[in-house]
């Protein structure tokens, strides 16, 4: 099928109505398979999925010179790569206890090696991926501005910032998206933020859409994670929270079939149906979870299937925080 495309935002690119969210081919979700990624994020292109979303971090540098290796294969210019920037860490991958390193000189050392890693002389869409509170925002956005200017990079992003944030942001420079956590169990922004986004024309890329596999439907109660997967300290994984949580994917589930989608699809579809400037991002790290994912682009939902929807999984009925305290702690967008 051909994936529809939306604009991403009125400052920003026209890209497919799904992107692919990279992060799980390369950390925090267990252990991968890197041919199967490749494979993934060639059948991604080939599907027509324009946007691939990534991180300098993801990995430590992994996941950046694992789409240069699958896009040796395919056309650069078919792609529009959104990468994220500020987050530390150690040898072993353990993420540093430090606020975010987005000063001006390490927008544009941090660029530096991501261009290297990714073998392209520019990034489509660049953006720090927290902010740092002793930073302004300001200085954080100049030193972007002057890195579009300088044509390595096309558009400037955001992620994770809360409304005021947003406007500082904008009153520099033309914003092209803000990224945030955005499902039906997680469903915050739509309080402040996304009003903000509309009133400035950027446009927003959720991530999370299947909140780390809770509303795929292939999650069970009696699933053991394995080290290195940060779920298994995410607060809606843990105890109570989880079997609550599953409760409602049970519910969607109900609604899924009588619409002849699966689980995954619906809460997909879900997302996209909330605005033309909303792309969602699938974390797929295999080709038949991308094959499940994109189906989402052909299903239309009545007002009545999205009633029946928010019915299963009303606003707010989410058990435990999306992270952990000290996570949470560091979100602008919680604020």
């Amino acid at each position: 099928m051909t994936i529809p495309t939306r604009a991403l935002g009125a400052y920003g690119p026209t890209v497919s109505a799904i992107g692919l969210g990279t992060l799980g081919m390369s950390d925090l979700y267990g252990p991968t398979d890197e041919a199967e990624s490749i494979a993934t994020i060639h059948e991604a292109i080939d599907s027509g999925i324009t946007l691939l979303d990534t991180g300098d971090f993801y990995g430590s540098g992994h996941n950046e010179m694992l789409i240069a290796r699958a896009l040796r294969e395919r056309n650069r210019d078919d792609v529009i790569l959104s990468v994220k920037f500020g987050a530390r860490r150690d040898p072993s991958g353990a993420f540093l206890p430090v606020p975010y390193d987005v000063t001006p000189e390490a927008v544009k050392d941090r660029l530096a090696y991501s261009l290297r890693r990714l073998n392209t002389d520019h990034i489509d869409i660049y953006r720090p991926s927290r902010l740092n509170p002793s930073i302004p925002v300001e200085d954080t956005i100049g030193a972007l501005a002057e890195m579009q200017q300088a044509g390595h990079i096309r558009y400037i992003g955001l992620s994770e910032v809360g409304p005021e944030a947003i406007r500082r942001a904008a009153s520099v420079t033309s914003i092209c998206d803000l990224q945030i956590e955005y499902s039906l169990l997680s469903r915050g922004p739509e309080n402040q933020i996304i009003p903000t986004l509309r009133e400035l024309g950027i446009g927003l890329t959720a991530y999370g859409v299947l909140s780390r596999g809770l509303l795929s439907g292939h999650w069970s109660a009696a699933r053991n994670l394995t080290n290195g997967d940060f779920r298994a300290t995410s607060p809606r994984f843990q105890g109570e929270n989880l079997h609550d949580n599953l409760r409602l994917v049970d519910a969607l589930g109900r609604v899924a079939e009588n619409l002849g989608a699966t689980t995954a699809q619906v809460a997909i579809a879900w997302v996209a149906s909330r605005g033309d400037d909303i792309v969602p991002l699938v974390g797929a790290r295999r080709r038949d979870r991308l094959e499940e994912s994109i189906g989402a682009a052909r299903l239309q939902l009545s007002r009545d299937a999205i009633d029946a929807i928010e019915q299963a999984i009303p606003a707010g009925a989410a058990a435990g925080d999306r992270y952990a305290a000290p996570i949470m702690a560091t979100l602008d967008s919680e604020r």
